[in-house]
C-alpha cells in the first residue's frame, strides 16, 4: 500500500516553519524558502521536477514529483506522487503539501507542468504515467484539472490517444516538466518529446476539453519551453542532449514549418529550463520582456541564472545568479504584485528552493516594473 500522509494541519505546521530563511547574495537580499526536502514527509526519497504558476485569483502554485521508494525517474519507480504546495502572499508563506495525483502502489505519476487559462479561470497541470509493475516503460499522458485556484483538482484524464501516434506506444515519450502557454487568441500550447523522433507541440482550441497533436518535429530539442512572440510567432527554447547551449525554433505558420538555430549566448549543460512573457506592449507595457533561467553553464549542473530579453530573444542580459551552487530544473514565473519568482532544484535535489525578486533588481536598477493601463492590464503567467 502507499504510505498514509499525516493530518494536514501537521503537514502544515511542518511546512511554514520550514520556509522562513533568508540568504544575503552578491548585491541584495532575496528569501530562500525551500519548499519540498525530504524532512517534511516521512518515507520519501526525494522531490523532484518543479513547475510553478500564478493561478487566476493571484495564488502561487508549486507543484513537483514525491518520489518515494528512490530519486529515479518514471521507469525506475513504481511510486510517484503529484504534490502542490500554495500560497496566497505572493509567497511568502505556504500551505502544507497536499496531494493531487496519488495511484495505488505500482503505478506512478511523474514530471508535473502546467498552463492557466485566463479565459476559463482553470488550471490545467499535465504528467506523465505508468503502470510501473504490468506496462514498465510504456507512458502514458494524463491530465488533470482546478476551477478553484489549485484548491480541489478533477480525476485523471488520459489523453495519450489524442496527442501521440497509435505506433509511438513503447516509445519513450513525454509532456515537458513545467509549463505550456495560452497564446494571445486563447489557444493551449504546451511540448512533447519523443526522444527517437523528435520535440512535437500539442495544443487545444477548446480550452482544454479537447486536444490535438501538430506532426512537425522539432530537433534537435529535448526538454522545451514554447512562448508566443509579440509578432504572433511561436518559439521554442530547448535543451539539447550532449551540446552545450540552447537552441531556438521559430515557426510563423502556427507549427507547420520551423527555422532551428543554436544560440551561443545561453550556455547550458543539458538541463531543463524555463522562459515566459514578463510584459508585452500589445498589453499597455512600456516594454516587451522575455526572462530566461537555466543552469548556467556549459558543464555540471550548476549556477542557477535568470535573464532578461528586450528584443524578443534575440539578444539577452548576462543574468543575475541566484545560486552558484549545485542547481537542475528550474520554473519561472510572475507574481501578482510584478516580481518575479523561480522555482528550482538545489543541491543535488535534497531542496527545492522559491526565490522572488524584483525587475528593478535583476536589471540592477535600470529597468523598473510599470503597472498596466486600466484597459490592458494583464501579464502573462
Amino acid at each position: 500500500m502507499k504510505r498514509i500522509f499525516i493530518s494536514l494541519m501537521l503537514v502544515t505546521a511542518m511546512g511554514l516553519s520550514a520556509q522562513n530563511t533568508t540568504h544575503k547574495i552578491a548585491d541584495g537580499v532575496i528569501t530562500h524558502q525551500d519548499l519540498f526536502n525530504t524532512t517534511m514527509v516521512e518515507g520519501v526519497s526525494c522531490f523532484r521536477i518543479p513547475s510553478i504558476v500564478t493561478a487566476p485569483n493571484g495564488d502561487l502554485i508549486a507543484a513537483i514529483d514525491e518520489r518515494v521508494p528512490n530519486c529515479g525517474d518514471l521507469n525506475r519507480s513504481g511510486d510517484i506522487n503529484i504534490v502542490v504546495r500554495r500560497s496566497a502572499d505572493n509567497g511568502k508563506t505556504w500551505s502544507g503539501i497536499e496531494t493531487v495525483v496519488n495511484f495505488p502502489m505500482g503505478l506512478s505519476a511523474s514530471d508535473p507542468s502546467m498552463i492557466v487559462d485566463r479565459d476559463t479561470k482553470e488550471i490545467i497541470l499535465f504528467y506523465n504515467y505508468m503502470d510501473f509493475e504490468k506496462e514498465r516503460d510504456i507512458y502514458y499522458l494524463h491530465v488533470v484539472k482546478s476551477k478553484d485556484n489549485g484548491k480541489t483538482w478533477s480525476k485523471p484524464e488520459d489523453i495519450t490517444s489524442q496527442i501521440a501516434k497509435p505506433e509511438w506506444h513503447k516509445d519513450f515519450k513525454f509532456i515537458t516538466s513545467g509549463r505550456g502557454i495560452q497564446t494571445r487568441d486563447g489557444k493551449l500550447l504546451h511540448t512533447l518529446v519523443n526522444l527517437s523522433k523528435g520535440l512535437f507541440i500539442f495544443g487545444s482550441d477548446d480550452h482544454g476539453k479537447t486536444w490535438y497533436f501538430i506532426d512537425t518535429p522539432i530537433k534537435p530539442a529535448d526538454e522545451s519551453k514554447i512562448i508566443e512572440l509579440a509578432d504572433g510567432t511561436w518559439m521554442v527554447n530547448s535543451r539539447v542532449n550532449g551540446g552545450k547551449m540552447r537552441y531556438v525554433h521559430t515557426s510563423s505558420d502556427k507549427g507547420k514549418s520551423w527555422t532551428s538555430k543554436p544560440e551561443p549566448a545561453l550556455i547550458d549543460p543539458s538541463c531543463n529550463g524555463s522562459i515566459i512573457r514578463y510584459t508585452a506592449k500589445a498589453d499597455g507595457y512600456d516594454k516587451d520582456r522575455i526572462i530566461f533561467s537555466n543552469a548556467k553553464m556549459e558543464k555540471g549542473r550548476m549556477n542557477l541564472n535568470v535573464r532578461i530579453s528586450y528584443d524578443e530573444g534575440k539578444t539577452w542580459s548576462e543574468g543575475k545568479t541566484i545560486y552558484p551552487g549545485s542547481s537542475a530544473y528550474s520554473s519561472l514565473t510572475v507574481l501578482k504584485n510584478g516580481d518575479i519568482a523561480v522555482f528550482f532544484e538545489k543541491d543535488e535535489h535534497t531542496k527545492n528552493e522559491f526565490v522572488s525578486f524584483s525587475l528593478k533588481w535583476l536589471t540592477d536598477g535600470k529597468d523598473k516594473f510599470k503597472k498596466a493601463s486600466k484597459k490592458r492590464k494583464n501579464i502573462k503567467k
